[in-house]
């Protein structure tokens, strides 16, 4: 069995990774606030949580050694949580700009950088960071988040060359407009819906089909350093 870390795993996509990989491994998932539905999640699932705070490094670096004792290893990290902000550019305060970077972009750094050294160590691991389509493509009212999604893939790519002598495969995937509370809480059901009309494919994404992208992505060992599109054709 692999060892699988996600963060983020009390929202949909995170809820749908660990799913996906808890039928064949061991998963931890992390959760920075709620609580009881990481409990819940634990239970249906049958597999671990614990509490981290991805924009914190001591809450990271505590996470990560606690899984480091417990398994002695981890195969496969994949870089879930985050947050979205929908503001106009001008209306965008300094802390709300502060807060998507800290979480969405330096958050990825600081779980990566507490997880790779012992990959290196094993020569063997693979990194799967979740992007989003308005990273590739930008987004108008989203200028904060394309930007740390962005960042997210030019992390990835950069990563990938560094890591791969060592054996370790880094990849990203790009959701489309996915139906997911995130999404329905900011967005109106008829912007939902002209967005879902505006895919190729005529509808919203699912979260397990996120979900299964990250494993094939996670699971093929001549295959990193890529940005994998699962948005239906959106762009």
């Amino acid at each position: 069995m692999s060892v699988i870390l996600v963060t983020g795993g009390t929202g949909a996509i995170g809820a749908a990774l660990s799913e996906e990989f808890a039928r064949t491994d061991d998963v931890i998932f992390t959760y920075n606030s709620n609580k009881e539905k990481a409990r819940s999640l634990m239970g249906k699932l049958k597999c671990l949580c614990a509490p981290m705070d991805i924009a914190d490094v001591n809450s990271v670096n505590d996470t990560v050694r606690s899984v480091l004792r417990e398994f002695g290893h981890i195969d496969i990290l994949i870089n879930n949580a985050g947050i979205s902000l929908i503001k106009p550019f001008l209306d965008t305060s300094y802390e709300e700009w502060r807060r998507v970077m800290d979480i969405d972009l330096t958050g990825v750094f600081n779980v990566t950088r507490a997880v790779v050294p012992s990959m290196v160590s094993r020569k063997s691991g693979a990194v799967v960071n979740i992007s989003s389509v308005w990273g590739v493509h930008g987004a108008s009212c989203e200028v904060a988040y394309s930007a740390a999604k962005a960042g997210v893939i030019g992390f990835t790519k950069a990563l990938a060359k560094e890591l791969g002598p060592s054996g370790i495969t880094v990849n990203a995937v790009a959701p489309g407009v996915i139906d997911s509370p995130m999404n329905s809480a900011h967005l109106t059901p008829e912007e939902m819906s002209g967005l879902a009309e505006d895919t190729p494919l005529g509808r919203l994404g699912q979260a397990y089909e996120v979900a299964r992208a990250v494993r094939a992505l996670a699971e093929n060992r001549f295959i990193t350093g890529q940005v994998l599109g699962v948005d239906g054709g959106f762009y």
